[in-house]
């Protein structure tokens, strides 16, 4: 059974390396290496998502929050310092801002402990969601003057000027802090919770980032990015792209061993226990929602860190370029087809699912030209005026029939999760 599945493997990975190469010869050096570069960067996220899923069997439904919010924090912490904030009213204005803001939280901390003292539960929600609502208004009476005083001053606050790595780091705690207080809502529930829950949360970040112009210059987008490589301009496109390139080589692979020994590992045994049977897992005494908000925080951990790397390659941010078809379906269509719960299945999950995603519409444009120089020639045929429009559209159908095949083929994926018995 091992042979038969290295066999495999290896027929998968050569066929891989071999359309890489097809793309390569056909789309020129630059072109391809973007294209390797973006997909690493997704397969971080994908990894993250394939431990959520594949080892805990928790649900998510709104990736593109974290990638989002992974990007942003890679801007706040690595774009250039904005001198004319700093300069201006605006930092004495968020500091009002924030204190008013702790105070509030202190508050509700406080709050939480009255019981204590011999404050009943009801009295002690009602003073809860009366500190909640008032911290809330406050805060929003507090945020408005000092958000129109930074947009008029200085347009927005800009970056901290740090190293983009740093940036990185950033982007996955930010999005472990959110995992985390999603996952202590809602994995004590049921599972289409926590989908739900997730889905609210991605698009609240996603309107959050789109209408803060003081914080991220909504829709006016900023760039261009730092790169924690050379840039293309000191370089050349090709040898900045190979070097940024080798970087997530590297940390893809820092990454899969790490998860490779954390799944080998008790932990993993615990983690994959609770996925298959939870009733029997409680049973044997393990603490079912604390082992699931780990897995759950570290996958968060990972889908900031991937999307911190894909907006700094991209040099822009652009919270209204964050769609879920891009950025919360796509990643599972890679983690369904690699297969979930496999690591390496994941990673050529991802490159194969973006290849495809990226070349479909040349592709197409070159099967429309054929059609049309055909059906020219043979029938008078004449093609539509807008059929090479149509070319980028295709792509969701050429995806949809990859995942409809995959599923009726290979429904635990083109390289499944191995069953180790003991």
């Amino acid at each position: 059974m091992t042979t038969r599945l290295d066999r495999r493997q290896f027929i998968l990975f050569a066929s891989l390396l071999l359309l890489i190469v097809l793309v390569f010869a056909g789309m020129g050096s630059a072109y391809a290496v973007r294209m390797l570069v973006e997909a690493s960067c997704f397969a971080v996220i994908a990894l993250g998502l394939t431990i959520q899923w594949g080892y805990a069997g928790l649900f998510n439904a709104g990736v593109m929050g974290f990638i989002a919010l992974g990007g942003y924090m890679a801007v706040l912490f690595s774009y250039p310092v904005n001198a004319a904030f700093w300069n201006s009213q605006g930092p004495a204005a968020l500091l009002g801002v924030a204190g008013r803001l702790l105070l509030g939280i202190v508050s509700i901390v406080l709050l939480r402990q009255v019981h204590r003292i011999g404050v009943g539960r009801h009295w002690r929600n009602v003073l809860l969601t009366l500190a909640v609502i008032a911290t809330y208004l406050t805060f929003l009476t507090a945020i408005n003057p000092a958000a129109d005083l930074i947009e008029g001053q200085a347009g927005f606050i800009g970056g901290l000027g740090l190293p983009v790595g740093l940036g990185w780091l950033m982007g996955g705690l930010a999005a472990a802090a959110v995992g985390y207080w999603i996952g202590r809502i809602c994995l004590g529930l049921r599972s289409d919770y926590l989908a739900i829950a997730t889905l609210g949360i991605a698009e609240i970040i996603k309107a959050f980032l789109k209408n803060a112009d003081w914080l991220t210059h909504g829709t006016l987008t900023v760039s261009p990015l730092p790169w924690p490589v050379p840039t293309p301009g000191e370089i050349g496109f090709v040898g900045a792209r190979s070097a940024f390139l080798a970087l997530m080589v590297v940390l893809i692979a820092v990454i899969y061993m790490l998860l490779q020994r954390a799944y080998q590992s008790p932990w993993g045994r615990i983690i994959r226990a609770i996925r298959d049977n939870e009733t029997a897992a409680a049973a044997m005494g393990k603490d079912v929602n604390r082992r699931r908000l780990q897995i759950f925080v570290l996958g968060s951990l990972l889908m900031g860190i991937g999307g911190a790397a894909l907006v700094s390659f991209s040099r822009i941010f652009d919270p209204s370029g964050f769609i879920p078809l891009h950025h919360t379906f796509l990643l599972w269509v890679m983690v369904i087809l690699g297969g979930a719960g496999n690591n390496l299945g994941t990673l050529f999950g991802a490159v194969l699912v973006y290849i495809i995603w990226v070349m479909s519409e040349p592709a197409t444009l070159l099967v429309f030209d054929f059609i049309r120089e055909t059906g020219s020639q043979w029938f008078d045929w004449v093609a539509p005026a807008d059929l090479d429009s149509r070319a980028l559209q295709m792509r969701v159908f050429i995806i949809g029939l990859t995942i409809t095949l995959v599923l009726r083929f290979a429904p635990k994926g083109v390289i499944p999760e191995e069953v180790v018995r003991h």
